[in-house]
Formats: structure tokens, C-alpha cells, sequence
């Protein structure tokens, strides 16, 4: 049977957008009411009752447009929807459903009603088991918020969604590509790469976007080619052989002893459990008096008292005694010479 893929169809036109989501109306649900009704509920944190009863009237009214019911109940902490004999729409329980999901996760309540229209989805990001470590954690997660915000702001802009880090989780709001967008730069986040190089990578697209000559070209040759540089962690051995200067044999090295063969050499293998503890404790014992000795003579070398210069003093005190019988000598020589010239005049 030949293919009718490739035939010309009269009814698709150029004019045709195939991706635009046409609004649901009463009149385009033929089978009339509901049989059953479809319930959904949601817990929400302490801290967002007093926001909640705040701004449930207006919550209450954007629903009611869809003919969805919502009760809170301050009691449990909780919030419902669930479908009525006036709704028409099936997909509005499920939109309703994310609502009060958003609404538990501090999303405001004028943003998080914007998820009732049908251009409009949600996505919870679960961020806290994508890293073990709780300090590499808050790190990572307050490099998706940046200085003052400002990198959570220019992701928006770039996106066009709406995004809000909340405790262990990243609510997202926006379309279906933005959406799927906004995902892979949290999980590379919390992956260790930041997020300015996911930022520039957009820029450049918004830019290259705006050309009509490069709309239907590959844009990798404009886009940055980011390269880990993280130097390689291998240990380098301290003495490097230089294999040149072996002799080659044909022969591989002897096998090394296994853990029981040295044991069975020592003696060690055929010892009993009580003689191996015994043995275990008094290479510990013998190795703790050892260390205790080196401390010993650690702290009794504080104590030995410096070298004098004791020698040179002696040296300098002979030299002087020495010094002080040359001048006696020559004091009485003199004496004597005087003595002497004295007598020879008389």
C-alpha cells in the first residue's frame, strides 16, 4: 500500500500553529458532568496558615471559574480540591491539584494561581538527595540564588519561568521547554558546575535566536566549549625507575606472598585464637613502651642544660695569668739592670 505520509493535505496550512494550545470551553465537553468525584490533598507547613487564610478567598474564587471546590482545614493542615457538578474541564482537578501543591511550598498566591491557565505548567525539583554532604549542600543550593539574588533573577529572565528555592526543594513555573530547561541547570548545579556557564550559554542562543539568517543553522560553533581543568590527582611515586637501564628478560617477576603464606611462614597461621590475641597484644604493649621511652627522653632532653662556653674562659684566664708573670719578669729585670747601673756609680 503506497504511503499517504507525504501527501499534500488541504486543511494544513502555513498559517496553522500546531503548537498552540486552544483553550477549553463548556461546550467542547460532550459528555456532560462527572460520574465520580476526584479528590486531591496536600499538607502545608505551619508557618503559612496565617498566609493561607489570608488569601484563600481569592483562591477560592479563581477556582470557582473552573467549577473546582477547595476546602482548608486549619485542624490538620491541609488543603483539598476536588471536582463538582459544574466542572467541565478534566484537566482542571489536575491543574487545581498543583496549585495547592505550590501553595504548600511558599509559592504566592497571585503566581501560584497562574498555573490554572493552560500555556502554564509546574515542576517540583527535589534538590537534597543530589549531594550527601549537608555543608557542600547549602553551598551549592545558594549558588542557584547568587549574590543578592541576582543569578536566580537573570535565570528567570533568560527562561522566562518562575522559580523559587524553598528548603530541600526548587519550585519551578513556566512552559514545558523552559521547564525542561530550568532542570538540567539546577541538577548541574548541584553537580558542581555553576550556574553563570549555563547563563552565558543562553545569552548567546537569545542572541543567535534574534538572527534570521542563523535560525535554521547549528549553533555549536557559537556556543562555549567549557573544559574541566581540575589537575589529575594521581599519586607520583617518589623514586621513578628508569627502566632503560634493566636488563630485559623474557621471564615475569616472582609471584609476591600472599597474606597466609607469611602467616604460614611465621608460625602465625597455626596459632589458636587466644595465642593470636596474646601475640596482637604484646606487639601493642612492646610498641606502646617504645613510644613511651622516646617521650621519656623527649621530656628529659628539656632538662639537660645548654653548653657553656667553659674552654674558652679558661683559655682567656691562662693568657692572662700568663700576661700579668711577663710583666712580673720584666718589672724585675728591670730592677735589677737599675740596681745593678746604681752600684757600678757609687
Amino acid at each position: 500500500m503506497p504511503s499517504t505520509y507525504k501527501k499534500d493535505k488541504p486543511w494544513d496550512t502555513d498559517d496553522i500553529d500546531k503548537w498552540k494550545i486552544e483553550p477549553f470551553k463548556p461546550e467542547d465537553n460532550k459528555g456532560g458532568t462527572f460520574t465520580e468525584e476526584s479528590r486531591f490533598s496536600t499538607l502545608f507547613p505551619k508557618y503559612r496558615e496565617a498566609y493561607l487564610r489570608g488569601s484563600w478567598k481569592v483562591i477560592t474564587q479563581a477556582l470557582a471559574k473552573h467549577g473546582i471546590a477547595c476546602e482548608l482545614d486549619l485542624t490538620e493542615g491541609s488543603m483539598s480540591v476536588s471536582t463538582t457538578l459544574r466542572t467541565f474541564d478534566p484537566a482542571a482537578i489536575l491543574n487545581a491539584r498543583d496549585l495547592i501543591k505550590l501553595l504548600a511550598r511558599s509559592v504566592p498566591a497571585p503566581q501560584a494561581i497562574k498555573i490554572l491557565e493552560d500555556d502554564v505548567a509546574c515542576d517540583i525539583i527535589k534538590i537534597r538527595s543530589l549531594v550527601r554532604n549537608k555543608e557542600r549542600f547549602v553551598k551549592r543550593r545558594q549558588r542557584i540564588l547568587g549574590p543578592n539574588g541576582s543569578t536566580l533573577k537573570a535565570l528567570e529572565l533568560l527562561t522566562e519561568s518562575y522559580i523559587l528555592v524553598q528548603g530541600n526543594t526548587v519550585a519551578t513555573m513556566g512552559s514545558f521547554k523552559s521547564l525542561k530547561t530550568v532542570r538540567r541547570i539546577i541538577e548541574d548545579t548541584m553537580a558542581n558546575i555553576h550556574p553563570i556557564y549555563s547563563i552565558k550559554e543562553l545569552m548567546i542562543k537569545r542572541e543567535l535566536a534574534q538572527d534570521p539568517q542563523l535560525a535554521n543553522e547549528n549553533w555549536s560553533r557559537f556556543l562555549p566549549n567549557f573544559k574541566k581543568r581540575t589537575q589529575s590527582k594521581r599519586r607520583v611515586p617518589h623514586k621513578v625507575t628508569d627502566k632503560s637501564t634493566k636488563v630485559y628478560t623474557p621471564f615475569p617477576p616472582a609471584q609476591e606472598k600472599s597474606k597466609v603464606d607469611l602467616q604460614i611462614e611465621s608460625g602465625e597461621y597455626f596459632l589458636g585464637k587466644q595465642a593470636k590475641e596474646r601475640k596482637a597484644k604484646e606487639e601493642r604493649e612492646t610498641k606502646m613502651k617504645e613510644k613511651m621511652e622516646e617521650k621519656r627522653l623527649e621530656r628529659l632532653n628539656e632538662y639537660v642544660a645548654p653548653a657553656e662556653d667553659g674552654e674558652k674562659k679558661k683559655k682567656k684566664k691562662r693568657k692572662r695569668e700568663e700576661g700579668e708573670e711577663k710583666d712580673k719578669d720584666k718589672k724585675k729585670k728591670k730592677r735589677k739592670s737599675d740596681a745593678e747601673v746604681n752600684g757600678d756609680s757609687e
